[in-house]
C-alpha cells in the first residue's frame, strides 16, 4: 500500500487534525515504514506456531496477606512539609471550573 496525499488528507480529516506540508511529508513517511513493517510481519511463515495469549509463562506467585509493621499517624505525618491537624495538606491540583 503506497502512503499518498490522499489518504494523509483523508487521514487528517478522520482524526480531526491538521498539519502543514512539511509534516504531512513526515507523517506519510512514518506510516509507509509502518505499513513496510506490518507487510514484513504478514510475510512470516506462523504456520504450527500457537497463538500466545501471554508473553510468558509464568503465572501469579499468591502470597497470603499478612498484617505487618503499621505506620501510626504520627510517623506517617512527621516529614510532612504541610500538615493540618492529623491530615496532609497538599496545594489545589483540580478546579471546579
Amino acid at each position: 500500500m503506497k502512503i499518498n496525499k490522499e489518504i494523509i488528507t483523508k487521514l487528517s480529516g478522520l482524526s480531526k487534525l491538521k498539519f502543514n506540508k512539511e509534516e504531512a511529508e513526515l507523517i506519510s513517511e512514518d506510516l509507509s515504514k509502518m505499513v513496510n513493517f506490518i507487510n514484513q510481519l504478514n510475510e512470516l511463515e506462523t504456520d504450527g506456531i500457537e497463538p500466545l495469549i501471554h508473553m510468558n509463562e509464568e503465572v501469579n506467585n499468591w502470597r497470603e496477606d499478612k498484617l505487618g509493621d503499621i505506620l501510626d499517624q504520627e510517623k506517617a505525618l512527621a516529614n510532612s512539609p504541610v500538615k493540618d491537624s492529623t491530615y496532609f495538606k497538599l496545594p489545589k491540583v483540580l478546579d471546579k471550573n
